[in-house]
């Protein structure tokens, strides 16, 4: 099992910036692919952006390109998510996600472990 809990959510206006943390505990040995989803009220959870287990590949939803940016740590088993120029469509609880493969992928089905979720507000 992966235990994951994410910080770093909050208020900010738009154009705005942050940070978001993930932090992995557990069985994180065995390389395993994390990502961001999100999603907002009424709709359904959707792919932010993914990495594989060495960090050399990224994914990213079209919606974010250019804005966000993912990362990850395996020494400290933490991923994190820069979130740059933050619109009020970004609004939406952002939820720290790991497959037990190495490969990134972007379909929700193919991940295995959730955190909570922290609330991110982009305001106009």
């Amino acid at each position: 099992q992966v235990q994951l809990v994410e910080s770093g959510g909050g208020l900010v206006q738009a154009e705005g910036s942050l940070r978001l943390s993930c932090a992995a505990s557990g069985r994180t040995t065995g390389g395993y692919a994390m990502g961001w989803f999100r999603q907002a009220p009424g709709k359904k959870r959707e792919f932010v952006a993914g990495i594989n287990w060495s960090g050399s590949s990224t994914l990213y939803a079209d919606s974010v390109k250019g804005r966000f940016t993912i990362s990850r740590d395996n020494a400290k088993n933490t991923v994190a998510l820069q979130m740059n120029s933050l619109k009020p469509e970004d609004t939406a609880v952002y939820y720290c996600t790991a497959r037990r493969n190495p490969l990134v992928v972007s379909r929700l089905e193919e991940y295995d472990y959730w955190g909570q979720g922290t609330q991110v507000t982009a305001s106009s």
